[in-house]
């Protein structure tokens, strides 16, 4: 049984650091790229970084210099270090795992966990 659990979130002042952690499981024989999305109050849910299964990275320019993100196969564990937060960086921010397996393709997602950047 697949799980994707999003955890770190929490309410900071500007300026300050938080890092989130996905830790997914259930996958068998399967490629994975691993994403961090972030959805605001009355917007759409948009990428804020990608990394994929060799490690390869991308971000949004809004986030660009500020966000890492990495990963710890060992662990079936993605990150995001978050620096310099400013308030519109407050979201909802979700983790989504794409696998390419043997037999399928999935694309899964967390139930997210709350950013808040007050100013």
């Amino acid at each position: 049984q697949v799980q994707v659990v999003e955890s770190g979130g929490g309410s900071v002042q500007a300026g300050g650091s938080l890092r989130l952690s996905c830790a997914y499981s259930g996958y068998i024989d399967c490629t994975l790229d691993k994403s961090w999305y972030r959805q605001g109050p009355g917007e759409e849910r948009d990428v804020v970084s990608d990394i994929d299964s060799s490690g390869s990275t991308t971000y949004a320019d809004s986030v660009k210099g500020r966000f890492t993100i990495s990963q710890d196969n060992a662990k079936n564990t993605v990150y995001l270090q978050m620096n310099n937060l400013k308030p519109e960086d407050t979201a909802m921010y979700y983790c989504r795992v794409r696998a390419m397996c043997i037999d399928y393709e999935a694309s899964d997602w967390g139930q997210g966990t709350q950013v808040t950047v007050s100013s």
